[in-house]
């Protein structure tokens, strides 16, 4: 019933924050709840010392965004990448998992790389329907790469070494990045846009990296400082507005002083509409709890499935809705003591168990109609929920099939794990 109202009001073009606001509120009232459960959770996601992460990336994402960054990037891609179709859509993958691996949230990527990489993907005469689902879904392909926070998060729940999470997780990450990009090649091909030749001699090379270094350090800048511990990821953003700051306004000059109010405004107005969304969700996520939602379904599943085989089918969907109704981290606090003794029972081994459920959480944050990266570039990219439900559509079946390939070859994740 939640789902359908959700689709027909957002069908109907109503705002996102009131469609997520009302629905929690809906539930907390047919239940008896006190209304102010709502302003409470808000209350305690602005308290979050991570949050402040959130408003600088997008600040920094849409200076960026306002430069001639994009512009300069296409080009070095096109040098680089010109004889293979689909370069830039590949670039665009690879970019968005490595943020996504370093902040730990895919809303981050799609706030901070979308207005960078949107608007290249469009200069490169890619349809904006499949720019608008790649950018969507690759948004959290990052989580299976280290130091992924949520994998982290997984390793000290089930007390499974961390460090073989992060080995184990290589090889399905790189195979859903690798399906997506050579989707991106078949789309470049089946549209007839073949890449045309150009010059890649050293020179012409040395010139477009020269041109956009500053854009390829900040990423570098990021990986080197979180993954070193050096800083925080909060401390990290902060540093990127003060290096974006300077980069576009100082060295390139493309951003007038005058121009600065405007951006911030629009980058915290999109914060404001992303932190209504996200203070909702919690909120809603604390509704399942209390009805006790995932216990049910967990024991449904334990009373009437026998088979390890048919137990990883029903896994994987359960985990699937769990990924698009809920935040991640909050599943992985509630849902994973519940599934890791049934898992167990079946024979499967818990690092295995452990990429299964980062690659459902990060393909349900994509899943209609409820995925919260939806909302979030449906909000960043001023589009129709509606509309990122069809950009979406090719690009999840690839990720399904590439979870289904996941779950039922376990070598994929356990090779390099001493079993």
């Amino acid at each position: 019933m939640t789902y359908l109202i959700t689709a027909i009001l957002s069908a109907a073009g109503t705002p996102l924050f009131i469609v997520i606001c009302g629905i929690a509120l809906y539930q907390f009232f047919s239940v008896g709840i006190d209304l102010t459960v709502i302003f409470i959770e808000m209350y305690r996601l602005a308290e979050m010392p991570s949050l402040s992460a959130l408003p600088l990336f997008c600040f920094s994402g849409f200076l960026l965004a306002n430069s001639q960054a994009p512009s300069r990037i296409v080009s070095f891609t096109k040098i680089l990448f010109g004889w293979l179709p689909g370069g830039l859509a590949i670039v665009s993958i690879i970019i968005c998992a490595l943020f996504t691996a370093l902040t730990g949230a895919s809303g981050m990527t799609i706030v901070a790389m979308g207005g960078l990489l949107f608007p290249a993907l469009l200069k490169d005469n890619y349809g904006e329907s499949f720019s608008l689902g790649l950018l969507t879904t690759s948004g959290s392909l990052g989580l299976l790469f280290p130091p992924s926070l949520p994998l982290i998060l997984f390793g000290i729940i089930s007390e499974t070494p961390i460090n073989q999470l992060f080995i184990a997780g290589i090889i399905p990450g790189t195979l859903l990045m690798v399906a997506l990009g050579l989707y991106g090649s078949f789309y470049n091909i089946r549209h007839g846009k073949l890449p045309k030749p150009v010059e890649t001699e050293l020179p012409n090379i040395w010139t477009e990296f020269r041109a956009c270094l500053g854009e390829i350090l900040l990423p570098i800048f990021l990986f080197v400082a979180i993954w070193g511990g050096y800083i925080a990821v909060n401390e990290a953003a902060s540093l990127s507005v003060v290096y974006v700051f300077v980069l576009t306004t100082i060295i390139h000059r493309e951003v007038k002083l005058s121009d600065i109010p405007k951006i911030c405004v629009e980058s915290m107005v999109l914060f404001g509409a992303i932190f209504v969304i996200l203070a909702s969700a919690i909120a809603y996520t604390n509704f399942l709890v209390d009805q006790e939602v995932p216990n049910q379904l967990l024991n449904y599943i334990r009373d009437h499935i026998h088979n390890k085989w048919t137990f990883l089918l029903a896994l994987n969907i359960f985990l699937l809705i769990v990924g698009c109704m809920i935040d991640m981290y909050s599943a992985l606090i509630l849902v994973v003591p519940l599934i890791l003794p049934v898992a167990q029972s079946y024979g499967i081994h818990p690092v295995h168990l452990g990429i299964i459920f980062m690659t459902n959480l990060e393909i349900g944050y994509s899943t209609p109609p409820v995925g919260i990266n939806l909302f979030i570039s449906s909000i960043r990219f001023e589009r129709p929920i509606i509309e990122l439900y069809r950009a979406s559509l090719p690009f999840l079946v690839i990720l399904f099939v590439c979870l289904l390939i996941v779950t039922y070859f376990p070598d994929i994740s356990l090779i390099f794990i001493a079993q």
